[in-house]
């Protein structure tokens, strides 16, 4: 990636409207952040260390709790970082890397959630097939397949972002580097990039959440089929889930990146949502509405904390 600007680093303003409120913040924001790695971290023991969640469909949760420690770890630290009174100020490097990783991972959680989506339309649709349809190798290729492309999309918009001259301005109006703002910055017409990066931005998670609508629209008609009350609430628990935690996903990215008129404030509210609150909010949605994953976690945190068996 050429650089021609003459910035060599940024500042972060930071979430706009919040002056004075920083130890507030940064004792709020700690705690989500903790509180996500932590409970990230115990799906995977949960899973890692049960072999009956061993399955494709924990496969794939295991790797959205990888994904969703890094996702808010790309912006978090920085952000606690000066909101404890140290410095605001961010390389070029940085700043390309922060945008990077975030749309990567961004991208990535969005495909993945695609891949779920599928994974319970064959699970619920074609049980007796389920098996060999979703082998280990076909799990394994969907794994990559969603970190590939995550990287291509991040890869271009990174690109499409960081190509541009940046040799004035150097204040971010914002508490991490992301394609809207950076584009203030730039010595150079923007328009035309705005509205491939609108139309980029847009049509992904547009085309993942058609996939998503028609996978659960084959599986809301099978469920309705299912002959037992206990099988269809069983599938249906099971779907709930999943749905609960793409709605969390994919509405702040409909609120940030296609409103026709950005608010900066409520940008910056509904972004520390997405980074910090739906990962967190992710452990407690998969695994208080699954026997299977509150049994392995109970008996996990017995294992550490020694307690006896219930």
């Amino acid at each position: 990636m050429r650089n021609v600007s003459v910035v060599t680093k940024f500042i972060l303003l930071g979430i706009p409207h919040t002056d004075g409120l920083e130890t507030m913040l940064f004792v709020l924001f700690l705690t989500f952040y903790i509180f996500t790695l932590v409970g990230n971290l115990l799906i995977l023991l949960a899973i890692v260390s049960s072999t009956r969640l061993h399955t494709p469909m924990y496969f794939f949760l295991c790797k959205l709790s990888v994904f969703d420690i890094f996702f808010p770890s790309v912006s978090s630290p920085k952000m606690l970082f000066y909101l404890s009174g140290n410095s605001r100020t961010i390389s070029y490097a940085g700043c390309v890397s922060q945008l990077f990783f975030y749309h990567f991972l961004g991208c990535t959680e969005c495909f993945l959630y695609t891949v779920m989506a599928y994974d319970r339309f064959v699970a619920i649709c074609h049980p007796l097939r389920y098996t060999v349809i979703m082998s280990h190798t076909v799990c394994t290729i969907l794994a990559m397949g969603t970190s590939f492309f995550g990287c291509i999309q991040a890869t271009f918009l990174t690109t499409l972002t960081f190509q541009l001259p940046y040799c004035g301005p150097d204040e971010v109006d914002y508490y991490f580097c992301d394609i809207p703002v950076m584009l203030k910055l730039a010595c150079a017409d923007t328009s035309a990039l705005e509205m491939v990066g609108f139309i980029s931005v847009g049509l992904m998670p547009l085309s993942c959440f058609l996939l998503i609508l028609t996978s659960y629209s084959y599986i809301v008609c099978s469920i309705l089929q299912i002959p037992s009350t206990e099988g269809r609430h069983r599938a249906f628990s099971t779907c709930s889930a999943h749905l609960t935690a793409i709605l969390l996903s994919f509405m702040p990215v409909v609120l940030i990146y296609l409103q026709p008129t950005p608010n900066p404030w409520l940008n910056a509210t509904v972004q520390v949502l997405n980074n910090l609150v739906t990962p967190m909010l992710n452990p407690l949605i998969y695994s208080l509405r699954n026997k299977e994953v509150k049994y392995s976690l109970r008996t996990v945190l017995q294992q550490v904390a020694f307690l006896p068996e219930k």
